[in-house]
């Protein structure tokens, strides 16, 4: 049995086949102990299971993100070449923020560093060797700092690893858990080798702890299980192959993968919901689409064309990243955002969340009014609660702590919002604000016009927002796909496995064409070990396919593009440095910075069913008239249930649409149809 786990702020999301049939179930988060909640889910989602089920679990996670954003990873010990311990504090040198007086500078992860007599150099040549007498004074000083992990980079390691293997194996002796360069990074440009391969060994203290709680939970509830179902023996726990874990790059790992290379799973989350956009995308003819999830704590977003797009460049918690991640960008703007007067009595949202704990004044628990809060005073929730009506909300409670809010704004600040509506719709505004500000970002300032793209809104929030972003953005539709609030658990299942292999090599362009077998050798070595790993992942020849690439650049250049390697792979790099920058120069020399093989085992797929059209027989899925205010004027609206919707049904604004994992509002002026899949698709009645 296939299980899909989505870890959030607020809530976890729980996908599965149960009956031929995608079923979701959500369940509050334990934001301290997530595998509690993990758990939990898993249990509701096997517990009518007739039989004994062996479980294959894959996870998306923001165990990694959170422990960057928060300080909260392991004491972690970096050894470098001597002269070069001071890399990370010195970084690119460049000012973050370059217009504020007062901003102060990241502390680096790491502060116990050591450096090692050794020195290979740029060519790969050993200028002054390792001795072992070194070794042993380094292991020395580790023993003594007694850090939790250890981080390992030496320069011009991505050409020779041979100093890098002898200390590694050392340290591996002496029982230290190392992140080595050369094994996770390949690749010139030392602080950012440095930068993330310390990242990697700041979080492998978190993330085993991670996945050794979630092993043992899930291998408690199936033992349970089988005690209660059947005699079937049940081993005390689940191999790592039972247990897979989301990547950045769209791809999942091995559990024992992921525990060694946190690093690679940052993005965990997130990148779920953008595999899970771009199916939702193929399945309504959509090409240019921009994926919208908002959950209860942040807004991810990414721009999405017929392929998916990954990036070496990114930048998490204010540190560079270079393992190949998709391209997304999160703002902390989300359904449990809290709303506050700053010292000038002006109202802002975000980026502090509720979360599941206390979560939004209407949740029974919080006091301090939330987005969620607003939409339900709006009455844009409807009046069932969440989740299919098993979770109520106390909209009383919810007006009389908001009225209370702006009663104590009018004291300290002077002014007022006339009423508790409108202070609700001052809170949508503002976190609207924020969002239209993130796609801007990944279309506007890239070069992409908004109006272009359909907007493919999910999270348990998305559709209550997609519509108004929309209109200020001018875009095309809204799409909102089945399964809104767990689509990135649905991106998850789809994922497949994914092993990302790079290396340095720099090579002159006209070389590789005089001579391409150096670089076809090159590539074969990556794809060798791509199929290694995707053999010991469970995958045959037939089910593994294999994409290779290249970084150039033209020669004196710091950054570079990425090109298919096939073809005229120059004319394919003028061609992509003409789209990106406006020109091309045919005439500059060319060369080759990096070579990459994306290795992927291709998973087994969840079913995708049609819906069934209406009859004439059936009754009408409006079920309800509502209240609702827009505009700060009440407007009566027809709440749809969105299982009783069939294909091609159309109606139009004002509306609610109301499912278990979200609610999609909209607005007067719209209109929605449903596609063959049960999609939403939502367009402003004058176009």
């Amino acid at each position: 049995m296939r299980i899909a786990i989505d870890s959030g702020g607020t809530f976890t999301d729980c996908l599965f086949i149960r009956a031929n049939k995608l079923q979701i179930i959500k369940v509050p988060s334990h934001p301290n102990v997530p595998a509690v909640a993990i758990a939990e889910a898993v249990r509701l989602a096997i517990e009518k299971e007739s039989e004994h089920t062996n479980l294959d679990l894959v996870c998306g996670t923001t165990v990694g993100t959170n422990a960057l954003l928060e300080h909260r990873g392991g004491r972690v010990a970096l050894v470098t070449t001597a002269g070069f311990e001071d890399v990370l504090e010195i970084g690119r040198q460049a000012r973050f923020k370059l217009y504020d007086l007062f901003v102060r500078k990241i502390e680096p992860l790491s502060s116990l560093r050591f450096g090692v007599k050794e020195r290979i150099a740029a060519d790969g040549s050993i200028v002054q060797a390792l001795e072992k007498k070194e070794i042993a004074r380094i292991l020395r000083k580790i023993k003594k700092a007694q850090p939790d992990s250890m981080a390992l980079c030496f320069l011009f390691s991505f050409r020779n690893e041979a100093h890098e293997k002898q200390i590694a194996g050392a340290l591996r002796a002496a029982n230290y858990s190392v992140s080595v360069s050369h094994e996770l990074l390949p690749e010139y440009r030392e602080y950012e080798r440095t930068s993330t391969t310390v990242i990697n060994a700041y979080l492998v203290p978190v993330m085993s702890g991670y996945l050794r709680d979630t092993t043992l939970c899930i291998a408690a509830l199936t033992r349970a299980d089988t005690q209660r179902k059947s005699k079937i023996k049940q081993t005390d726990n689940l191999s790592s192959s039972s247990v897979r874990i989301m990547q950045s790059n769209g791809g999942m790992i091995s559990a024992e993968h992921a525990a060694r290379e946190p690093v690679r799973t940052i993005l965990s989350g997130p990148a779920g919901g953008v595999i899970g956009a771009a199916h939702a995308a193929k399945l309504a003819g959509i090409d240019k689409c921009i994926s919208f999830d908002m959950g209860g704590t942040s807004t991810d977003v990414a721009l999405l064309t017929k392929e998916l797009h990954t990036t070496s460049e990114a930048m998490i918690a204010g540190f560079p990243v270079a393992v190949p991640m998709l391209e997304i960008h999160t703002v902390g703007a989300g359904g449990g955002s809290i709303a506050r007067f700053d010292e000038g009595g002006a109202l802002r949202v975000g980026p502090h969340s509720a979360g599941s704990a206390p979560g939004p004044i209407c949740y029974g628990r919080g006091t301090k009014p939330t987005v969620t809060d607003a939409h339900a005073v709006l009455g844009h929730l409807g009046n069932a609660g969440l989740l299919g009506g098993t979770f109520p909300l106390d909209i009383v409670r919810a007006r009389d702590y908001m009225q209370r809010e702006i009663t104590y704004k009018l004291k300290i600040a002077g002014g007022s919002f006339r009423s508790v509506e409108t202070f609700a719709e001052g809170i949508i505004a503002v976190a609207n604000a924020v969002m239209e500000k993130a796609i801007r970002v990944i279309s506007i300032e890239r070069g992409h016009d908004p109006r272009d793209y359909t907007l493919i809104a999910f999270g348990g929030a998305g559709g209550l927002h997609a519509c108004d972003l929309a209109t200020a953005l001018d875009m095309r539709a809204v799409l909102v796909p089945l399964f809104p609030g767990g689509l990135s658990a649905l991106g998850i299942l789809r994922a497949d496995v994914v092993k990302e292999l790079s290396r340095t090599v720099l090579l002159a362009a006209d070389e590789v064409i005089r001579s391409p077998n150096k670089l076809s050798a090159m590539l074969r070595a990556l794809q060798r070990e791509g199929t290694r790993v995707l053999r010991a992942e469970g995958f045959e020849s037939n089910k593994t396919r294999f994409r290779h690439s290249l970084d150039m650049r033209y020669r004196g250049q710091a950054y570079e593009l990425n090109v298919a390697a096939s073809g005229n792979i120059v004319a394919a790099f003028h061609r992509a440095h003409e789209i990106r920058y406006g020109y091309h120069n045919p005439n500059q020399q060319v060369e080759i910075v990096n070579i990459r093989c994306r290795s992927t085992g291709i998973t087994e797929k969840p079913p995708q069913a049609r819906l069934a059209t209406r009859k004439q027989s059936d009754r009408a899925a409006s079920t309800q008239t509502l209240q609702l205010v827009f505009n700060g004027r009440p407007q009566k609206a027809r709440l749809y249930l969105r299982d009783d919707l069939r294909a091609r049904d159309i109606f139009s604004g004002p509306a609610v649409v109301a499912e278990y994992s979200a609610t999609t509002l909209v607005p007067p002026g719209w209109k929605a149809r449903v596609d063959v899949y049960g999609q939403i698709i939502l367009s402003r009645a004058s176009r």
